[in-house]
């Protein structure tokens, strides 16, 4: 008895047709994967979005939205521009502090200035020494080049930007100012001038002293002294001037090491 010879094409479509099951099960799969992630996205919400959350929670919610919209638009939806716009700021925050800390190596000053960047913030500390004489608020010629540096990087963002002043627990006697409060204000304001005379838009500045209240270091210790005697400069991410020229008020700092 001879053997019947099937034609290739009609054998695969014979196979087909037991494998058609398998179309409808990754539909079903893919379906659920989504219908999941948004479940998942919304119980990220209640807590990433919410005023109390942390950073990191904030963080967490950012990430799913944005995997989300990459989802909508491999699946040909419209992807949502809001995520989108959040993306690339972030991303441009992040540039900024990588382009100022390569500033800052080129220029030897790793000793004075320091980079911070957490979720809420990228943070430039700056020791007394390289901007100011002590006991006194007129900024240094030799400031001038790090705090153009600072002004082209950070007048090119629309965040805006908290200038806070710091000084040890040494009590002032004489001089132009009556209390490390006063000198820490001064202080401020003469790097938030310098700024918006770079060019920066005023509407995003904002000024704060704390004095002696905010310590990152033992007061007990010249070392440490030193390391309280400074100036930050905190672009708040996820922020722009606001509209109308009114002011917000300024985050608070927060303590670095």
């Amino acid at each position: 008895m001879g053997l019947k010879k099937l034609d290739p094409e009609a054998l695969e479509n014979q196979l087909n047709k037991g494998a058609l099951w398998a179309v409808t099960y990754g539909d079903l799969m893919s379906y659920l994967m989504i219908f999941f992630l948004i479940m998942f996205s919304f119980s990220i919400g209640k807590t990433g979005a919410g005023s109390n959350a942390t950073p990191a929670e904030k963080k967490t919610a950012e990430k799913v939205d944005e995997s989300l919209a990459n989802i909508q638009t491999v699946f040909g939806g419209k992807p949502n521009q809001k995520i989108i716009e959040a993306a690339k700021k972030r991303q441009a925050e992040e540039n900024m502090a990588q382009k100022l800390d390569e500033a800052i190596k080129s220029q030897d000053l790793g000793k004075n200035v320091q980079v911070n960047a957490n979720e809420e913030r990228v943070q430039l500390v700056l020791k007394e020494a390289v901007l100011f004489d002590s006991g006194h608020a007129e900024l240094k010629p030799k400031a001038f080049d790090i705090l153009k540096e600072i002004a082209n990087q950070v007048k090119a963002m629309p965040n805006e930007v908290v200038v806070a002043g710091h000084t040890d627990n040494i009590p002032i006697h004489g001089g132009h100012f009556s209390s490390n409060w006063e000198l820490s204000m001064s202080r401020a304001y003469a790097v938030l001038k310098f700024l918006q005379d770079q060019g920066v838009d005023p509407k995003r500045l904002a000024g704060i002293g704390y004095g002696e209240f905010r310590p990152v270091a033992d007061n007990a210790t010249p070392e440490g002294r030193a390391q309280n005697r400074r100036i930050d400069i905190n672009l708040i991410r996820g922020t722009s001037a606001p509209a109308g020229g009114e002011t917000k008020a300024p985050a608070p700092a927060p303590e670095t090491q």
